[in-house]
């Protein structure tokens, strides 16, 4: 009898990573497939067509040392949670063969190995391997990641551009960053970060058998973006001296620290924070397949003895003193991952919270999560993973203290501060979408977006004060802008049948997003005289060349004391926040007619907002636009003046890409970015 060899086996990458909505890792090296679907491959033969009644073809798929064996049948019925392998009878061609091969919903993540083998009635036996990469599936309504909406799946999985929101909740800053997942070897990293992991080091088997599980493969992402207990991505720096390595605010994509991360050996990258650290968690979840977004909590509290209670202290003439460990953050990021929680009850599935920053440890190491936003709503405290810690983080209460001559001149409670807005970018538009309600119920309307973004009302426990006997309300005329006067008002209120003479001090002070406020840059001083019941407004400006030289990319404090000059009753108002820096100017030409590998035109401008001379570095980047990232150096450029800068590229995928602009300049700790969202057609 003629020999039956396999000479050749195909993967169809083209058509099952179209079907399996993997397309865009075409740069892999490997078959990227999705779990609980088919996948096909065509077998060439050698010798004589292959007889269905004599011969019999085998397939062992192979995950580190565990492997399924399956025979290759005529058949697609088998149970839908066990692997099976399958020719059509309708499309039988014997001498190529098209097997399917169908994995449960429940299948591991990972990169398999395949050994295909056709067996012949007189015991030959000839064999074939090959490898592919297995992900999560949100498309499949059995895959623990299943996500019902396809905006949401086009958003959380396939989407490798977003928006990271920053700055304070009364001025948000959305800054564009490039999750890179489709890029030349993000892919391998995200895989091998599972790999370099503690606990495969450990059980590298027990492990593996963990590898179906979104809540276990998240928890392990979690520890693994920072470096404190592993092998991790990032190691975090929350002082001025990068020295050694690269400032986070630089960083602009994933793509740069994975890649960086996996040529050294896995070494930490230097530098992350808050948000450079739950982006690059977010590429690794999407490229997981398990959906994921990144959320940024204003005000969010670090309240270290867990008694929901943070303290602040103010000296009598308005400064912000560092008295204790417990702080608010001016925003803190994080993400959430969608999954179903089966050790919890399907009443948490959803969203969960996972932060990869190292604040605390959990289970003895440093990571947080996956704890259910409806557990953390709903004060579930007692349920995995790290509830109590994240409540805290959006319900903390706030405590001031005004303190001078060694005892507490003045106290004020404050319940809304802490989580005042939450939120995320907006599913399939480049702009924010409020979640707070998601994690809290809303007790006023002044815990809304709209009312502390654009109004200033009186109600705003943020910037008022009050006593018995007085009323002061600090409220920013508008939002600050680089280059102009920070115009605001104090509002004071007698509230006495008397007339009084008060003391107003007002101060100043600079300040990171994280930290407590550096030394006083402007204060001011004065004495006023209130009639019975009377209110006076007082109107304050610090200019630009007050602040420019001190605030850069960090935040503003600025407080009021009022004091009875009759009884030394003090009472305080304050208010944190940033100054918009001006945003780069993108232009595309021929935007509506964008292809694939078709050269493109896109200009850059900038207007110098700044009361003095600046230049600068530009920086260009792109995913699916241009390769790497391309740098130009801007010449001193006078107040007021312009500059363009045209650039050339040739665009390599299909989609809603980013294009995204960042202007460094020298001298200054200031960043202006821009960013354009172009749509790349199909030829």
């Amino acid at each position: 009898m003629e020999e039956l060899k396999i000479q050749h086996v195909s993967l169809e990458e083209s058509e099952n990573m179209e079907r399996h909505r993997t397309a865009g890792f075409v740069s892999s090296k490997s078959l990227v497939v999705r779990r609980g679907a088919p996948f096909r491959l065509s077998v060439q033969l050698q010798g004589r067509p292959f007889n269905p009644r004599n011969d019999s073809l085998r397939i062992k798929v192979m995950l580190g040392n565990l492997y399924v064996v399956m025979p290759v049948t005529f058949s697609k019925s088998a149970p839908s949670s066990t692997w099976k392998a399958y020719i059509d009878p309708e499309r039988l061609n014997l001498q190529r063969p098209s097997i399917f091969i169908s994995s449960p919903a429940s299948a591991f993540v990972g990169c398999y190995k395949f050994q295909l083998c056709v067996f012949t009635q007189d015991g030959q036996r000839s064999c074939a391997y090959g490898r592919f990469t297995m992900l999560c599936n949100p498309w499949c309504s059995d895959d623990n990641v299943f996500i019902p909406f396809e905006d949401q799946r086009e958003e959380y999985i396939e989407s490798d551009s977003g928006l990271l929101f920053m700055g304070t909740a009364m001025n948000l800053v959305s800054r564009p960053w490039s999750f890179d997942q489709y890029e030349p070897g993000v892919l391998e990293a995200c895989l091998n970060l599972l790999l370099v992991s503690p606990q495969h080091k450990k059980n590298p088997r027990e492990d593996y058998l963990n590898w179906n599980n979104p809540v276990y493969l998240s928890r392990v992402v979690s520890a693994m973006i920072n470096c404190e207990d592993d092998r991790g991505v990032l190691k975090g720096n929350w002082t001025k001296d990068f020295k050694e390595g690269v400032n986070p605010s630089v960083w602009t994509g994933s793509g740069d620290i994975l890649g960086q991360w996996a040529k050294s050996g896995y070494s930490p990258v230097k530098y992350g924070q808050c948000w450079v650290f739950a982006a690059v968690m977010c590429t690794v979840m999407r490229v997981l397949g398990i959906p994921c977004r990144v959320v940024t909590n204003f005000n969010s509290a670090h309240d270290t003895n867990a008694n929901l209670v943070i303290e602040e202290y103010y000296s009598e003439r308005g400064q912000k003193l560092k008295c204790t460990r417990d702080s608010i953050w001016n925003f803190h990021v994080w993400v959430e991952c969608w999954m179903t929680r089966s050790d919890l009850g399907s009443e948490m599935d959803g969203w969960q919270v996972l932060d990869p920053t190292p604040q605390q440890r959990s289970g003895g190491v440093f990571c947080c999560g996956p704890a259910p936003v409806k557990a953390v709503k709903n004060r579930f405290i007692d349920l995995f993973y790290d509830v109590p810690f994240v409540y805290a983080e959006v319900n903390a209460d706030v405590h001031t203290f005004i303190l001078g001559q060694g005892r507490v001149l003045g106290f004020s409670k404050d319940t809304e501060k802490v989580g005042s807005v939450i939120c995320t970018k907006a599913v399939g538009f480049p702009r924010l979408h409020n979640i707070t309600g998601d994690y809290k119920l809303i007790k006023s309307p002044t815990s809304t977006l709209t009312s502390r973004s654009s109004t200033h009302s009186d109600d705003s426990t943020l910037r008022r004060g009050s006593s018995k006997g007085f009323f002061v309300l600090l409220s920013l005329d508008k939002s600050p802008v680089v280059g102009k006067p920070i115009s605001f008002m104090v509002k004071i209120v007698n509230r006495h049948s008397v007339a009084k003479m008060m003391k107003v001090h007002l101060n100043a002070q600079a300040k990171e997003y994280n930290n407590s406020p550096s030394d006083t840059f402007w204060e001011n001083y004065g004495i006023i005289q209130l009639g019975p019941r009377e209110v006076k407004v007082l109107h304050q400006q610090i200019s630009p060349d007050q602040y420019e030289d001190v605030v850069g990319d960090d935040l503003i404090n600025l407080a009021v004391v009022l004091e009875d000059m009759a009884n030394q009753e003090r009472v305080l108002a304050s208010e944190e926040f940033n100054i918009i820096s001006p945003e780069l100017i993108i232009q595309i030409a021929d935007e509506n007619s964008i292809v694939p590998n078709k050269e493109q035109t896109a200009v850059v401008g900038f207007i110098n907002p700044f009361s003095h001379p600046v230049s600068g570095v530009l920086t260009v980047a792109g995913a699916g636009l241009i390769q790497g990232k391309v740098q130009f150096r801007m010449p001193p450029l006078r107040p007021g003046g312009r500059v363009a800068q045209r650039i050339t590229f040739i665009p390599s995928m299909v989609g809603m890409k980013m294009f995204q602009a960042s202007l460094s300049l020298l001298n200054r700790n200031v960043t202006v970015r821009g960013f354009r969202m172009v749509s790349v057609g199909r030829v």
